[in-house]
């Protein structure tokens, strides 16, 4: 399973980096960030120094001032405390030099705002109220200077309630992904639980069940092959195919109860085809690739996908050769069974239980398969798996 990063940083630093934060979320490059910065001090400053020409006595100083504290806002990301230093700084040099009108705190209201929105709260309100008091004394009358000052007040009250407001909504955002990602974990945990409490109980039927009647079976068998031989007569080779088939049943449910009951593999090919060749069956085993350790999973679908093929070749091929093959790859691996048997292509097979469940194990881990009579005869069981299981 795949996934998110939830910041765990203090709270201070955890805003000042969250513009990149919401930028990495949006799926938005930091290159593209930096172009949006810097446009938006260009506008800024566009603005400021458009309305400081209107006032007619704007210096080249006043111009610096002004697109210094503009520039400083393409910085806001990655140091809001330095960018409200400059800003306010360059702003109230501004205020005491050329006494502009209030659009020349727009600088300042923008790292006001950042600041603010990272929790730089004291801050925000000390650059405020430093602006303010500069922009007060500066101004021509007592009437003017109230209203002018009295609109700045308001708009810095303004610039820091939204910053906290920002803030607080991203901090809520933060919180939903993580309770999103807490419940999307409890809801696989709890999955995996009752995944293996049902195999448990499969596990436990299985048990009670079919171990029971099995060893009866066998038992039966043995006794009458044991008969047989005290008596002096000759064992019937369907007899003994019965105990041997029976005693190979007790060993594969034993694997599978193991599967069951936990996660280690059942076994490798290799001895699948050292069972099949003692069984009877002509079986030849290649290995291509560079041959690797698997992940559980992968390992038990190669092990069943080869022990059904060899199974369903033992069936129906008849007195045929058969050839196993697992080619490792570097982001897969390929197994094929082929056989020289009986199969005809004009007459595919119905697929049965067997292969149903090859091609579930195969479809389950992101694989293909396919199952046919080959054009020359005989029958082919081709499966292609990533090594790397869908999430």
């Amino acid at each position: 399973m795949s996934g998110h990063v939830v910041d765990s940083g203090p709270p201070d630093r955890a805003g000042a980096l969250g513009g990149d934060t919401e930028g990495r979320r949006a799926g938005r490059r930091p290159g593209r960030g930096w172009l949006a910065d810097t446009a938006l001090a260009v506008v800024v400053g566009a603005l400021v120094v458009t309305a400081a020409a209107f006032d007619g006595d704007t210096t080249a100083v006043d111009h610096a001032l002004i697109l210094l504290g503009s520039a400083a806002l393409a910085f806001y990301r990655t140091a809001p405390l330095p960018v409200l230093a400059a800003a306010t700084a360059t702003g109230i040099a501004h205020v005491l030099h050329a006494h502009p009108g209030p659009l020349a705190a727009l600088p300042v209201l923008g790292a006001v705002h950042t600041a603010a929105r990272v929790g730089h709260r004291r801050w925000a309100a000390t650059a405020s109220g430093a602006y303010l008091v500069a922009y007060a004394v500066t101004g021509p009358t007592t009437q003017e200077m109230v209203e002018k000052s009295a609109l700045l007040a308001g708009w810095f009250l303004c610039a820091v309630v939204t910053g906290l407001a920002d803030r607080n909504w991203q901090a809520y955002l933060r919180q939903t992904e993580q309770r999103a990602l807490e419940a999307e974990r409890t809801r696989e945990e709890a999955a995996l639980r009752r995944a293996g409490e049902e195999r448990l109980r499969i596990a436990r039927e299985l048990h009670d069940s079919l171990t029971h009647s099995i060893s009866i079976v066998k038992l039966q068998a043995g006794v009458a092959v044991h008969l047989a031989r005290k008596r002096g007569e000759e064992v019937p080779p369907a007899l003994l195919a019965i105990q041997e088939a029976g005693g190979e049943a007790m060993r594969e449910l034993r694997a599978t109860l193991g599967v069951l009951r936990t996660d280690d593999p059942v076994g490798t090919p290799a001895l699948l085809v050292e069972r099949a060749r003692a069984a009877g069956l002509a079986v030849e085993l290649t290995v291509g690739g560079d041959e690797r350790s698997l992940p559980a999973a992968l390992d038990r679908a190669v092990y069943r996908i080869v022990q059904e093929a060899l199974t369903n070749a033992a069936r129906h091929a008849g007195p045929a050769k058969v050839h196993v093959r697992l080619d490792y790859g570097q982001a897969g691996l390929t197994i094929r069974v082929d056989d020289d048997g009986t199969a005809d292509p004009a007459r595919p097979p119905a697929p049965g239980t067997g292969l149903t469940g090859m091609r579930e194990r195969v479809t389950a881990l992101g694989g293909t398969l396919h199952t046919a009579p080959r054009p020359e005869g005989g029958f082919r069981v081709l499966a292609e798996l990533p090594l790397e299981a869908p999430r």
